[in-house]
């Protein structure tokens, strides 16, 4: 069974032969560890394409990674304190709203990736390889453009200009998704971090009034196409609605949401690429509570039918043995 054959199995519920593997190893990580790191990724065969794509070089990357603070294409600053791991924004080109009379949209091309960070996670192209592209954010791109606590009180008490802001981005979005359409890709991901440790950011009745349209908008763009939906945080109130919409991949955080809930409400209704636990496990549990995390966390979200997509976002904290372990327990895993 080849990898492209294997996501879709998992996705679908179709008895794969094991769980497809997709590496999530943040740049600071790889500079940190360098060819150890390799020595360890060198023995595990992952599904997504990840050795089709050459590294980016320190120098060229792009702003909420490259050190030092840097404007984006939208004109956001960014600053980056540890090189390779994602930055804050710390200038809004929108702080002002008369600012928005002489804004100007980016314009963002779409295709095979040249690197690892070129949009986000994605595959090369190649019919061994599930071909996953695109890196997609509404909630966030309008924080970024805005500023998060403006943009909060804005949905609290919205002006016409949230509502321009809003449109103006699901139109430059959509035209984006059109690219990423032209070519054949298996699935597009989006992605948003909406919850915080015990919430939403904003209440679940102003999240559909206010976002589920948008996200409904550019959903169904992509029917011919997998949707693979990303959030941090607590987000259990909003997944029915995800569903609802069409996405097929949820990474969330499923130790802040919690296992019990996630199988019992979800599992066999969702495949999960799984999100383990960046808070303790991965960067202070031994090996064995590494394997153990793992092995609770597969067994809780996926089905003797699939539903699992192994993954686990590597950063610079989590020691190599770790990573070792967590990826030989990836390999080993059957559903």
């Amino acid at each position: 069974m080849n990898s492209r054959e294997r996501v879709k199995r998992a996705i679908n519920f179709q008895h794969p032969d094991r769980a497809p593997i997709s590496h999530a190893i943040l740049p600071s990580t790889q500079i940190k560890y360098g060819a150890a790191l390799e020595e360890i990724l060198a023995e595990v065969h992952e599904d997504f394409g990840w050795h089709l794509l050459p590294d980016m070089q320190r120098e060229d990357f792009p702003p909420l990674y490259k050190s030092g603070r840097n404007r984006d294409d939208f004109g956001v600053l960014w600053d980056v304190e540890i090189e390779g791991m994602c930055g804050i924004p710390i200038e809004w080109p929108l702080e002002d709203w008369d600012n928005y009379k002489t804004f100007t949209w980016p314009e963002f091309g779409a295709g095979p990736p040249k690197t690892r960070l070129y949009s986000g996670h994605m595959a090369g192209f190649s019919d061994e390889y599930y071909a996953r592209g695109a890196w997609i954010t509404t909630f966030e791109t309008m924080q970024q453009l805005r500023g998060m606590e403006n943009l909060l009180v804005d949905l609290v008490y919205p002006e016409a200009e949230v509502y321009q802001l809003r449109d103006d981005l699901l139109a430059f979005n959509l035209a984006w998704i059109d690219k990423w359409l032209k070519h054949e890709y298996d699935g597009l991901h989006f992605a948003d971090d909406w919850g915080s440790q015990t919430s939403l950011l904003i209440s679940p009745e102003r999240w559909r009034e206010f976002y589920k349209p948008v996200y409904k908008a550019m959903f169904e763009k992509v029917t011919a196409a997998g949707v693979d939906f990303h959030s941090d945080g607590y987000i259990i109130d909003i997944i029915p609605d995800l569903i609802d919409m069409g996405v097929k991949v949820l990474n969330c955080q499923a130790s802040v949401i919690g296992y019990d809930v996630l199988r019992r409400e979800f599992a066999g209704n969702l495949c999960f690429r799984t999100d383990l636990d960046r808070q303790k496990v991965m960067p202070y549990g031994t090996p064995e509570q590494v394997r153990a995390h793992i092995r609770n966390v597969f067994d809780h979200l996926g089905t003797p039918g699939g539903g699992i997509i192994a993954c686990g976002e590597i950063g610079p904290d989590t020691p190599l043995e770790n990573i070792r372990a967590m990826y030989e327990t990836f390999t080993a895993y059957t559903y």
